[in-house]
């Protein structure tokens, strides 16, 4: 994958951009809703702080990023169960962005 040829869009948040794959905000009666999307955060830049409604998978592309948990370099599956809280920064010591694959259930809600 040429990641460097995705139309990343950009975001509020500084250093960060993304690219939608799927979306489904209409929750409807199942309160479901999904999202699948790249998300690339420039080194030591991140998401504010925020809990998660519903689960959600991310898979580390490239670079990593730091959270309340830890360290998660490329190759790193992490799972945050609903109402998880986290702020995740890209980690700074590498020259690359950090690129995420997440599968977001239920959204987030900033904290």
């Amino acid at each position: 994958m040429d990641l460097d040829s995705i139309p990343w869009r950009k975001t509020r948040y500084t250093g960060m951009d993304v690219h939608f794959y799927s979306t489904d905000r209409d929750r409807g009666e199942s309160g479901q809703g999904r999202v699948v999307a790249l998300i690339r955060m420039q080194p030591g830049c991140g998401y504010p702080r925020h809990r998660h409604r519903g689960t959600e998978e991310v898979l580390v592309l490239r670079g990593g990023y730091r959270d309340e948990f830890g360290e998660h370099r490329a190759g790193a599956f992490v799972t945050y169960d609903g109402g998880t809280i986290h702020t995740p920064v890209a980690v700074d010591d590498c020259d690359e962005a950090c690129v995420l694959l997440a599968i977001a259930r239920e959204g987030i809600k900033l904290v």
